[in-house]
Parts: C-alpha cells; sequence; structure tokens
C-alpha cells in the first residue's frame, strides 16, 4: 500500500509538471501568447488549491481508498484527454480538471498514514511518499523533455495518461480497508470551528506555506536561473536540476528512517518532528543565499546541498501534521493546510518574476526566498505548539454554551 502511494504521487508530480515541460512546443503550435501561456500554467492551481477544503471533508466523510481512487482516475483520464486538445479554453478546461483530481491526494495520503501506521513508523512512511514527490519532477524532465523533443508533445500526454491509469487496478486490490466493528475513536469528526481554533493548525498551515514557496520558486525559476544567471546549456541544466530533485528524495528517504529510529530510541516526538521541520528550513535558507552569491561551481554544490535540506524538511512536515489532527481529523486539517500552502504557487513565481524584472539579477529574488524560508522555520518552532493529538473530546466541550428552548444549558452541536 505504501509503494501505490508513493507511486501515485511521482505520476501525480509528473502530471502536474508535464504542461510545463511542454510549454515551448505548445506555444508555438497554437500560437499562445506569454500571457496566454501563463494563465493555462497556472490554471492548475485554481481547482487544486480552492479544492483542498472539499477534499478534506470528503476523505474524513466517506472511505478514503475510494476517494483517492477517483481523484486519480480523474487527473490521469484529464491528463490524457489532453493531448487531443486544441483550442486554449479546453485546455484550461482540461488542466482545471488535473488540479480537481490532484486535489485529494495530500488529504488522503494524511488520513492513511495517521489511522493505519503507528507513530513509530510515520517517518518513515512519509519519507517514502516524498521520495515520489522528488523523483517525479526528476523523471518528468529527465525523460519527458527527451521524449517530447522527439515524438511531440500530443503522444507523450495521451500515452503518459494512458499508462497512468494501470495504477487502479493494483490500488483497488490493495487500498485500506475498514474492518466492520472496529472504528479508531468513539468521537465523531471534529468541526471545521475546532480545526481553526488550534494554534498548531495555523503553524502548520505557515509553516507549508514558506516551505511551499521555496518549493514553487525551485520548480518554476530554477531553470531559467541556471540558464540565464550560471550560463548552463539546456542539457546540464536538465540535469543538474534532476539531480537536485533526486537528492530531495534521498535525503527525504534518510531523516524519515533516522527520526523513526530517535523516536523509538525515546526521544520526544516534538523534539524530533520540530528539528527536521525548524532546523531543515533554517539551514535551507543559509545555502540558498550560498547558491546565489557562489562562484559557478560552488553555487551548484550549494543547490544541491540546498536540496538535501528541503529533503530532510518534508520527511517530518506531513507526519507532524497526522500526529497533531489524528484519525479524527486528519482529512480535513490536512485539506485546510494544503489550501494556505498551495497559495504561494500563486505568489512564488508572480513575486520572483516582478523582482527579476525590476533588478535584471536572482539574487533579490533568492534572498526573499531565503527570508521566507527562515520565518517557516519559526513557525514550526513557535507557532506548532507540542507534536501530540489534539484532544477532540475536550475541544468539544470548550464551546460556548447554547440556551436551549426551556431555558437549560446546553452546548453546541459541531457542524
Amino acid at each position: 500500500m505504501l509503494v501505490l502511494l508513493a507511486l501515485s504521487l511521482f505520476i501525480n508530480y509528473i502530471d502536474r509538471g508535464n504542461l510545463s515541460i511542454a510549454a515551448p512546443l505548445l506555444k508555438h503550435e497554437l500560437g499562445l501568447t506569454a500571457t496566454q501561456l501563463g494563465i493555462l500554467l497556472s490554471s492548475f492551481f485554481w481547482t487544486y488549491a480552492l479544492l483542498q477544503m472539499a477534499s478534506g471533508w470528503l476523505v474524513d466523510r466517506f472511505d478514503v481508498g475510494w476517494v483517492i481512487a477517483g481523484g486519480y482516475f480523474l487527473w490521469s483520464a484529464a491528463t490524457s484527454i489532453t493531448g487531443i486538445l486544441h483550442g486554449f479554453a479546453a485546455l484550461i478546461a482540461v488542466r482545471l480538471a488535473v488540479g480537481a483530481g490532484e486535489s485529494v491526494a495530500f488529504p488522503s495520503y494524511c488520513k492513511i498514514l495517521a489511522r493505519h501506521f503507528p507513530e513509530a513508523k510515520r517517518g518513515y512512511a512519509n519519507a517514502m511518499i516524498m521520495v515520489g514527490f522528488g523523483c517525479g519532477p526528476a523523471v518528468g524532465a529527465l525523460l519527458g523533455g527527451t521524449l517530447m523533443a522527439r515524438f511531440g508533445w500530443r503522444p507523450f500526454f495521451i500515452l503518459l495518461g494512458v499508462i497512468s491509469l494501470l495504477w487502479l487496478p493494483p490500488w483497488l486490490r490493495w487500498r485500506p480497508r475498514e474492518v466492520p466493528g472496529v472504528t479508531t475513536s468513539l468521537l465523531p469528526a471534529p468541526s471545521v470551528s475546532q480545526v481553526l481554533r488550534q494554534r498548531s493548525f495555523w503553524g502548520t498551515c505557515a509553516g507549508l506555506f514558506c516551505g511551499n514557496y521555496v518549493l514553487y520558486f525551485l520548480l518554476t525559476w530554477l531553470p531559467s536561473y541556471l540558464v540565464q544567471e550560471r550560463h548552463l546549456s539546456l542539457q546540464r541544466m536538465g540535469w543538474t536540476a534532476g539531480v537536485a530533485y533526486l537528492l530531495t528524495a534521498i535525503a527525504a528517504m534518510v531523516a524519515g528512517l533516522i527520526s523513526d529510529r530517535q523516536i523509538v530510541a525515546g526521544q520526544t516526538l516534538t523534539r524530533v518532528r520540530k528539528t527536521f521541520t525548524a532546523a531543515g528550513m533554517a539551514v535551507l535558507a543559509v545555502f540558498l543565499i550560498g547558491c546565489v552569491v557562489a562562484g559557478p561551481r560552488v553555487s551548484v554544490v550549494m543547490l544541491m546541498l540546498a536540496s538535501i535540506a528541503y529533503g530532510a524538511y518534508t520527511s517530518n512536515l506531513w507526519a507532524t501534521t497526522q500526529t497533531l489532527a489524528g484519525p479524527q481529523a486528519a482529512g480535513r486539517w490536512t485539506g485546510f493546510q494544503n489550501f494556505v500552502g498551495n497559495l504561494s504557487g500563486i505568489l512564488a513565481p508572480a513575486i520572483t518574476g516582478f523582482v527579476v524584472d525590476r533588478t535584471g539579477h536572482f539574487f533579490a529574488a533568492f534572498a526573499i526566498t531565503a527570508v521566507v524560508a527562515v520565518l517557516g522555520s519559526l513557525s514550526w518552532v513557535f507557532a506548532v505548539g507540542r507534536v501530540e493529538e489534539v484532544n477532540w473530546g475536550n475541544a468539544a466541550l470548550a464551546q460556548p454554551m447554547l440556551a436551549s428552548a426551556d431555558g437549560s444549558a446546553q452546548r453546541g452541536e459541531s457542524l
């Protein structure tokens, strides 16, 4: 089941980024303006971010195995259909469908891991899934570019979508199943208002927003930085970016194993989880600054070290959320957190482009990203409280008293 989840995220990130790889070919073939291309590339996030909250509710309300299967089918089918479309509006619509399908992914992952994996194994389990996150962009950049250059972008999209559907039969065979008569909690899922009143919830949202700002800055502008500022060839740029993504995946897996062993050895969850999330972001900020101020060769080394730091951060990011929310609220907590976190996907590329246009260089853009990373580190340290499951029963009892019709006091029911 864990391997299938990692594979789904691997395919998720190839499908998410393949349009960026095809952008030069697509722009020429359809005669799109730069503005139209920018709208097309950002349209994925319109539904992906906005539907996170609804997806969180779905995975808490219905069988999570079927929810992720439905979302997976939607985004794979939409990817395949992209290859046969010719109009700008049609391409916008299908990218909205890809975003809608992928919106169920992270809420589903967190729900499954919170319910079916013990605390001392969640670091590695999350890291395994994040291996898919790191390898997807790497393979997409290295393999997708080569295949599109040889066969065109349309056959690549059609074939990728069709092949991706082969994931569904094994998932339906080995998906997590609820055991009849067994429940993980005697309490219902907490209301949205209960989740929103948790300080740690807003801390994880801020931490994810800052981490995703770094991610989307690198995903959208790293190729341009390497070619324009560091004067790498397109081939060398592709290999450099691909190796950086692979190092992120390897670092996430290693850090996940280390964190689990520390928990088994008796370290507190708070110390372990916050060490990897906060320290990873802080170290990442240092290497980002080093990347832009160092010479050409050292700059590449700094980029690789920054990728390793980012991998260490991601290994315990979602494990922290899963512990805090618990099986009861993992879906909706993750949905809201991912909604806030992915707003940076709208801001980071736009801010970077504006700064580079104004200054003519990437130094200020890297400096802004480093500052955001430091703010993310501080969020994990100070805004997130003790890393332990919220007592949702007590949270419910903390609601204001409401007067009943007969004058007696009663507590408000959760939504």
